[in-house]
């Protein structure tokens, strides 16, 4: 089984225009021009435009005009074209395998029809896009729309090695022929399992290659970027996330001025910060520390209003300075603190209490005390939320890949910080996102948890 049994068609956006024995091809932003073409030639790309022939009837049809030398343009326009992305491979009735960047090539493996099984790629997923069932893969540069109910079925029969003729079984009006086909367009699309395993392939988990790759450039052709996706439906949400009450207590601002004169030496605390896991129970950090800390890391420096949306300049660098991130200390321990869960304002540098200690903050403390090993229980607990919506109302593809970039950048500041303030810093690799949601009463989709981070007083 060769491509040569493909169905090809040109792109629904590329326009096709003939002037005299001229050519062009137009799309969205590009144009290419063939000139001086021969009728055969001219009559191969109206051809393709339908998208009702296979490659082997469009190469006959070059050979049959003026033996090679038509067919040899052809092959070579075609390569362009299939680089360019601009042209789909087709079974019909099953399936459309659809480019999504330029630099496109369908990968070619040969095929053993008698003896080999087949079964679908772990990376492989189906969903529906658009009206259409869609099957992509972060391993592809296309993705391959299924056109018949049928191609459904035979995704659904692949979870589990197959031959051809296994496949076959129950699936009505189905030749051999077909369903060659389409395990072809499915392995040149990478959408099967390989053959031979490809070691860093092993590392690998679904979730994070698909995140990887859906959140960069080179394998996808979805909106990504500051596209600003919601400008004309949604209002973008508030610089500063409004007090979750009436109640606030106002923090200690320290001295910035005096500190710059007194702060230990910045390599000083780059050398000497770590992850510290014990605690001095009998003097706990203080609020006034825990003021400082957060003054110093989070705090709204400066409020910009822009035509389209609410910007801030904080000690930490943000996105487009956008600023989605929030904090929510859980004081387990904190002299002039009564225990609970606790939300930070960054504009006014208050504290707004949420709850007292409930089961469910408790269980927070409990999670990272799990987290790092069961060593130490957090005297603070912070709780890093994103909300959402203020920076995907600007972004997309990238939006969620920039959340976690943030949560890096914090971490850094909150180590130094609280190194350069002789606290005990720790920074958690995961925390549970229902259980902030449970604790805090905030919609798990509108805002949730991204990052946590354990403060404590040094021994």
């Amino acid at each position: 089984m060769t491509f040569s049994s493909f169905t090809l068609s040109l792109r629904e956006d590329i326009a096709i225009a003939q002037q005299n024995t001229n050519i062009s091809l137009q799309s969205p932003a590009r144009k290419l021009t063939f000139p001086n073409l021969k009728p055969v030639l001219i009559k191969i790309f109206h051809d393709l435009k339908q998208g009702n022939k296979t490659l082997s009837q469009l190469q006959k049809d070059a050979i049959a005009s003026d033996n090679f030398e038509s067919l040899a343009l052809f092959d070579a326009y075609l390569q362009k074209l299939i680089q360019l992305g601009w042209i789909y491979h087709l079974v019909i009735p099953l399936a459309k395998a659809v480019p999504m960047v330029g630099n496109y090539h369908l990968d070619r493996d040969e095929i053993d029809w008698q003896n080999d099984t087949f079964i679908l790629s772990r990376f492989a997923y189906l969903h529906s896009i658009d009206g259409e069932m869609c099957l992509e893969s972060p391993l592809s540069q296309s993705k391959v729309l299924l056109l018949d109910w049928r191609s459904s079925a035979l995704i659904a029969k692949l979870s589990q090695p197959q031959t051809v003729t296994e496949l076959m079984t129950d699936i009505p009006d189905l030749t051999e022929a077909i369903a060659q086909q389409f395990v072809s367009l499915l392995f040149a699309t990478q959408m099967l399992a390989p053959k031979t395993a490809r070691s860093p392939l092993i590392f690998w988990e679904f979730h994070d290659l698909l995140f990887h790759s859906r959140s960069r450039s080179g394998r996808h052709d979805y909106p990504i970027g500051g596209v600003y996706p919601f400008k004309e439906a949604i209002a973008p949400l508030p610089v500063v996330k409004p007090l979750m009450g009436d109640t606030t207590i106002a923090l200690y601002r320290p001295d910035i001025e005096a500190l710059q004169q007194t702060d230990l030496p910045f390599t000083q605390v780059l050398e000497q910060r770590r992850s510290v896991r014990e605690y001095d129970e009998e003097n706990p950090i203080t609020v006034q520390q825990l003021g400082e800390l957060l003054y110093r890391c989070a705090r709204v420096k400066e409020a910009i209003e822009t035509e389209m949306v609410e910007l801030s300049r904080r000690p930490y660098p943000s996105g487009g300075a956008i600023y989605e991130l929030e904090l929510y200390p859980v004081v387990r321990h904190c002299e002039g603190l009564d225990p609970g869960l606790y939300q930070y304002h960054p504009l006014d540098h208050v504290l707004c209490p949420i709850s007292q200690w409930t089961p469910e903050t408790e269980a927070l403390v409990i999670e990272a005390w799990f987290a790092n090993g069961q060593q130490v229980k957090p005297q603070v607990l912070l709780v890093i939320t994103a909300r959402f919506g203020r920076l995907f109302w600007k972004y997309r593809g990238m939006g969620y890949a920039a959340i976690l970039k943030h949560v890096g950048v914090m971490y850094q500041n909150l180590y130094l910080v609280a190194t350069s303030m002789n606290l005990a810093p720790t920074a958690l690799g995961t925390g549970n996102s229902d259980l902030f949601a449970a604790a805090s009463g905030i919609d798990y989709y509108q805002e949730a948890s991204v990052g946590e981070f354990m403060l404590g007083s040094l021994c």
